[in-house]
C-alpha cells in the first residue's frame, strides 16, 4: 500500500489514462478526487472505486472556479490534498497555415492553461500538508515536433517549462513537480491513428496502466528526491528511429 495517507486530485479522470491512474492510486491505498466534465462516467467510476476511496466532482479545467471548488470538495471530504495529476488534454491537428485561431486557443486553454490553473489551485492545500507531489502529464510531443500538430506540440513543450519553473519555486514548500511523457498509448484519443508503429522500437502501443505505474511512483514517497524532472514511457520512441534501412511498407 504505497500511497496510504495520500489524497490525489485527478483531472480528466473519467476514462482512459485518467481513470487508470485513479484505479492504480486506490489500489495502492490512496484516495482520489475524480475531476471531469463527463458527469455520468465520473459517477460510475466513483461507484466502482467506492465512496470511502473516491469523490467525483465536475471539473472544467479551463475554469478557475471549478478548480477552487474541486480542491475545497476534496479537502472537505478527505481532509487534505497532497497529490495532483494534471491529466486532462485534447488533441487537434491541422496544417499551420490552416490552423484557426479558435482551435488554437481552445487547445491551449485546456492543455496548458488548465495545467497552470490546477497547479495554482492546489498550492495552498499542499502547503497545509507541508508538501505534496504535482504530476503534469505531457507527451513525447513535449520532447520532439510532429508535423500537423503544432498547437498540441507547443502545449506539451510548455508543460515542461511550467513544470521546471514550478519545481524550483515550490521546492522550499516541500512540493515536488514533475512531468510524465507518454508515447503512443492505447486510448480513445489516438484510436485509429496508426496502422503500424515504425517510429517506436518496441513496435507497439503502450497501455494506460504502464503510465499509471509511473504516476504511482511519483505520487509516492519513493520519488522524494525527484522534482523538475521528465519521466518518459514511450517504447523507445525518443531514443531514435528503428530500422533505418528497412523498406518502408
Amino acid at each position: 500500500m504505497r500511497l496510504n495517507g495520500k489524497v490525489a486530485l485527478i483531472s480528466g479522470a473519467a476514462k482512459g489514462m485518467g481513470a487508470s491512474h485513479a484505479r492504480a492510486i486506490v489500489a495502492e491505498g490512496g484516495k482520489v478526487i475524480l475531476g471531469d466534465i463527463s458527469d455520468e462516467q465520473i459517477k460510475h467510476l466513483a461507484a466502482e472505486l467506492g465512496s470511502d476511496n473516491a469523490l467525483g466532482v465536475r471539473l472544467d479545467v479551463t475554469s478557475s472556479s471549478d478548480w477552487a471548488q474541486a480542491v475545497k470538495a476534496g479537502v472537505d471530504r478527505f481532509g487534505k490534498i497532497n497529490v495532483l495529476v494534471n491529466n486532462a488534454g485534447i488533441l487537434h491537428g491541422a496544417p499551420l497555415q490552416d490552423y484557426e485561431d479558435q482551435d488554437w486557443y481552445r487547445l491551449m486553454d485546456i492543455n496548458l492553461n488548465g495545467v497552470f490553473k490546477g497547479v495554482r489551485a492546489v498550492i495552498p492545500a499542499m502547503k497545509a500538508c507541508a508538501g505534496g507531489s504535482i504530476i503534469n502529464i505531457s507527451s513525447t510531443a513535449g520532447m520532439k515536433g510532429f508535423s500537423g500538430a503544432s498547437a498540441y506540440v507547443t502545449s506539451k513543450f510548455a508543460i515542461r517549462g511550467l513544470t521546471k519553473a514550478a519545481a524550483v519555486e515550490l521546492a522550499k514548500e516541500g512540493i515536488r513537480v514533475n512531468s510524465v511523457h507518454p508515447g503512443n498509448i492505447d486510448t480513445d484519443m489516438i484510436a485509429g491513428m496508426y496502422k503500424k508503429l515504425p517510429h517506436v522500437p518496441m513496435e507497439r502501443m503502450g497501455k494506460a496502466e504502464e503510465i499509471s505505474s509511473l504516476v504511482v511512483f511519483l505520487a509516492s514517497d519513493e520519488s522524494s528526491f525527484s522534482t523538475g524532472a521528465e519521466f518518459i514511457a514511450d517504447g523507445g520512441e525518443i531514443a531514435g528511429m528503428p530500422n533505418l534501412f528497412a523498406e518502408n511498407e
